[in-house]
């Protein structure tokens, strides 16, 4: 867990329990290796640009170094953006913590298979995510992430 931005004060700390709970109990990964990287608008559009060759900034990236082809085995990378985190929870009318774990939760169904590319896909997607969010939200007090900055 790295927290390489500025924008926001994170609970590091606290993020690493709530990413713990999600891959241990709601997904029952057997064997997880996987970096959180907390970035910049400023970074997040370098990576999106070099990587994925889309322009500008975006709220996640994910890089699969298993290729979701074992759903309780993982390895890799999700890289949230804070910058857009905070713009996107105005726009949905939520907190940038939430927002956060959203993102983290989106980032590792990435790495479980899970796909966005088609409007079904992303529905289904979707749906998944809304119901981690809402049990991360009954173990945690997401809110808490923006509490106090713990390195």
């Amino acid at each position: 867990m790295s927290n390489r931005q500025r924008v926001r004060p994170v609970d590091v700390r606290l993020l690493r329990k709530i990413t713990r709970v999600l891959l241990k109990e709601l997904l029952a990964a057997t064997s997880f290796e996987l970096a959180v990287h907390l970035v910049d608008s400023v970074e997040m559009t370098w990576l999106n640009e070099t990587f994925l060759h889309h322009a500008g900034s975006t709220d996640v990236i994910t890089f699969d170094y298993l290729s979701g082809t074992n759903p309780v085995e993982l390895q890799g990378e999700v890289i949230i953006c804070m910058s857009e985190a905070v713009v996107q929870a105005r726009r949905f009318r939520a907190t940038w913590p939430e927002e956060v774990v959203r993102y983290l939760v989106h980032g590792i169904l990435h790495l479980r298979g899970y796909d966005d590319r088609t409007p079904a896909l992303r529905r289904a997607m979707k749906r998944e995510e809304d119901r981690l969010l809402r049990d991360l939200g009954r173990r945690f007090v997401l809110r808490r992430l923006a509490a106090r900055a713990i390195p």
